[in-house]
This record gives structure tokens, C-alpha cells and sequence, in this order.
């Protein structure tokens, strides 16, 4: 069995969900707390032993390259006022030399399409998937506990967790199979279901692990949904000569690719932060109760 050593991340989205925010900065580099929301994607790669990650770009995404590079004149200014923590903060944070690769995805065809711009760099080895618009916060990084499943089984595996039944329509979910403890075998996957079609309530969160075998399959994937290359759409055929699990991990989402789900980001991070944790929690107290007086 091979090791998970390599990563893709497709940020060349254009964020419209958040507009007008995203008129200006990539939608990945909106910051959450104290960081973009893109580096609590990236440390839970890390996490999980990742070695190489592959930020698939766009136009306009230059600022997520910028940010995952030295920044001389910033480092020299923060030495030389001694600000020793915040330069140590920011050095540790700029990957390996060597361990990142950015491809552009010129034209918008769909996820599908973003993930096999990658083909080359990832090339013929199991790789993960992390959809950069959602943040899982864990004891555990997601993807590791993805890592720890894919030793057991093998083959591919697709993060899922729990959403309300009347939510499915809202998400794709899994068909099961068979369940041992979190890991599921799976049957299927349906794309936004009716509540009374849906086959469970185990939408799919956003982590993949996959087998090399999915490049030749989205080479020739015909645009589906929305006129374009979608990933479901090709794993579905993978599925048919592969094993396929899924894994209801430990940990909460958030979407930040829409307003409320980045909102939400920003509270749950916030609340837990190091530094600012207990004052945040104690304003979001007051404001509850200032809203429970006027109300």
C-alpha cells in the first residue's frame, strides 16, 4: 500500500458566494481570526503527513503564492524591532522549499477538470483532496484520521458526517453498503437528492483520498452538472472497478464559501484561539445576553 505523500487543493474558484468581498482578494485568503482560511487547510495536510501539496490557480490568485513565500522585508523589519515571536510565527509557517507546486486551471470547467490539471505533478500515486472553501475542526486533522482509515482498507475514501435530513437536497451524500464503527462501504454517491430519494444522511464534506486510476477517467469525463467536469462524476466510474469508503470523521465544518458558513468559521476558531479565546467567548456572551434583553 502506498503512502499518501501528495496533495491537491483547487483554488482557482472565483468566490461568488462571497461577493464583493472576493472582488479583491481570493476567497481562500479571507482571513479567519488570525490566519487565512487557507492555512488551517494547509496544517491539517501537515497533519496528516503530507509532503507535497498542489495549489491548482487561477487568475487573480497570486496573493496565495505571495502569501506561501518569504517575505524579506517584513522579516528584516520585525527583526530588527525585536519582535521575535511574531517572526518566528510567520517563518514557520512558509512551506519546505520544494514542497508546493501551483498549476494553473485557465479555463473555469468544473472541480473535476482543476483536480486534473494536477496529473503531472501528483503523478501515478494515491493522492488527497482538500476543497480549500471548507475548514474541519478537529482533535485529530480530518485528513489523518482519512490517512489512519485508508491504511486499514485501502483503495479510496471520501470524508462524510451527519447533516438533518431535510438538509440533503443541499449537498451530495453517500449510498452505504456496510458499516464497521465510522468506515463505510460504499454503494454509491447521489448529487443533491430529494429528502424522500436520499439513500442516507451522510453528505460528503469536501476529503478525498484517491487512487492514480481517476486521471484516466477524468481525461475523457463529459461535462455534467452545470455544463461541467465534475469529480462525482468520475470517481462514480472508479467505483466501479475500486474499492470505495467513507469516513464519518471526529470534528465540526464550516463552510466559508458562503457568508453564514464563514461567520461561523470565524466564531467556533475564535472561541478556541490561544490568545484570545477567553475574551472572545465573554463578548459573545454579552452580546447574547444584550440580545435576550432587547428582545
Amino acid at each position: 500500500m502506498r503512502k499518501i505523500r501528495k496533495a491537491v487543493m483547487p483554488v482557482a474558484g472565483l468566490g461568488t458566494r462571497v461577493l464583493p468581498a472576493t472582488k479583491s482578494i481570493p476567497k481562500e485568503m479571507m482571513p479567519v481570526v488570525d490566519r487565512p482560511a487557507i492555512q488551517y487547510v494547509v496544517d491539517e495536510a501537515r497533519a496528516a503527513g503530507i509532503e507535497h501539496i498542489v495549489f491548482v490557480t487561477g487568475r487573480n490568485k497570486g496573493a496565495i503564492e505571495d502569501y506561501f513565500d518569504r517575505a524579506y522585508e517584513l522579516e528584516v523589519t520585525l527583526r530588527d524591532k525585536k519582535k521575535h515571536d511574531l517572526l518566528a510565527k510567520i517563518t514557520s509557517e512558509v512551506p519546505v522549499a520544494g514542497s508546493t507546486s501551483f498549476v494553473r486551471q485557465q479555463v473555469p470547467l468544473g472541480l473535476g477538470h482543476a483536480i486534473w490539471c494536477a496529473r503531472d505533478v501528483i503523478g501515478d500515486e494515491p493522492f488527497a483532496i482538500l476543497l480549500p472553501d471548507v475548514l474541519v475542526k478537529s482533535q485529530t486533522s480530518c485528513l489523518a484520521q482519512m490517512v489512519g482509515a485508508y491504511e486499514r482498507v485501502g483503495g479510496n475514501i471520501i470524508a462524510v458526517d451527519a447533516v438533518p435530513m431535510e438538509r440533503v437536497s443541499s449537498y451530495g451524500v453517500i449510498a452505504p453498503k456496510s458499516r464497521e464503527g465510522k468506515l463505510i462501504e460504499m454503494a454509491g454517491m447521489v448529487e443533491k437528492p430529494a429528502q424522500a430519494d436520499a439513500p442516507s444522511n451522510l453528505k460528503i464534506t469536501g476529503r478525498y483520498i484517491l487512487q492514480p486510476e481517476i486521471w484516466g477517467l477524468l481525461a475523457d469525463q463529459a461535462a455534467g452538472a452545470g455544463g461541467e467536469i465534475q469529480l462525482t462524476d468520475a470517481m462514480a466510474r472508479l467505483m466501479e472497478s475500486q474499492s470505495f469508503h467513507a469516513l464519518e470523521y471526529d470534528g465540526d465544518d464550516y463552510d466559508c464559501g458562503s457568508k453564514i458558513g464563514y461567520f461561523e468559521a470565524n466564531l467556533a476558531y475564535a472561541i478556541d484561539h490561544k490568545e484570545i479565546g477567553g475574551e472572545a467567548r465573554a463578548l459573545l456572551e454579552k452580546w447574547c445576553q444584550d440580545v435576550d434583553k432587547s428582545a
